[in-house]
């Protein structure tokens, strides 16, 4: 590997779930503390619905709800009613179960029928939410993040032009597998944050965590060994299932 990670691989996806939420509840609660607030990014996929189930119906009590703000690292180009939609799963597994303001959730405006402005708008929230100069980046205080069977996260797929973007936080990014857009945060972002938290299930992603984690492929392949935050910001949290296929010392 090129970038310093932890890595901690849990049995079940139970284990990986609760330990997912024991990472969510210690930053939310150390930014709070040392900032005033929490800046959360969440994902889509069955792996987080899981920790979101967790988080609205065990953590209820623990978590400073009223100081915590979820924005969404990637986003299907569907309105928010969509059962495709990333913002719906979080709303109906979490969101709508806690004691949230509806002031502190900004979601992806993907119902909008051009993907590019969707983008932009989305865009422009999260500059005015940071305050932030031209030029400048977002330092998230923790992005969740899965890992597709080829590789990609967020909404960042091999071989897609998104991979290349430095200017723009969130782009349209065109995927002729899917053919459509997806809406999703940059590589700048993604490597911008305090703390990612790759959260990888299930041994149909087993090949391409080896490749990520131990195989000299050039990322542009596999996008997820393109996000390297500072030292100590990254945390892979996988289940034995996806870890299967690394060598004797990852296991």
């Amino acid at each position: 590997m090129s970038y310093s990670a932890e890595i901690r691989i849990l049995t079940t996806p139970q284990e990986l779930s609760e330990a997912a939420a024991e990472e969510v509840l210690r930053d939310a609660n150390n930014a709070v503390k040392e900032r005033g607030r929490f800046t959360f990014a969440l994902s889509g996929g069955s792996t987080p619905k899981a920790l979101f189930n967790l988080l609205a119906t065990n953590a209820r009590n623990a978590l400073p709800w009223d100081r915590m703000f979820f924005f969404w690292g990637d986003e299907r180009h569907v309105p928010p009613t969509d059962p495709e939609s990333n913002y719906r799963m979080a709303n109906e597994a979490m969101l709508s179960k806690v004691p949230i303001p509806p002031a502190n959730v900004f979601r992806v405006p993907a119902e909008n029928p051009d993907a590019a402005a969707a983008a932009t708008d989305y865009e422009k929230n999260v500059r005015k939410f940071f305050h932030l100069e031209p030029g400048a980046v977002p330092k998230f205080d923790l992005i969740l993040l899965g890992m597709g069977p080829d590789g990609h996260t967020a909404s960042l797929f091999p071989g897609t032009t998104g991979l290349q973007e430095k200017a723009h936080l969130v782009i349209a990014n065109w995927v002729e597998k899917l053919k459509t857009h997806r809406l999703t945060f940059t590589l700048p972002v993604l490597n911008a944050a305090r703390r990612v938290a790759f959260l990888v299930s299930g041994v149909d992603k087993a090949p391409a965590l080896k490749a990520v984690l131990e195989d000299n492929i050039p990322g542009e392949q596999y996008p997820a060994k393109l996000v390297h935050p500072a030292p100590g910001g990254l945390v892979w949290l996988i289940d034995r299932a996806a870890a299967s296929d690394l060598s004797g010392s990852q296991k």
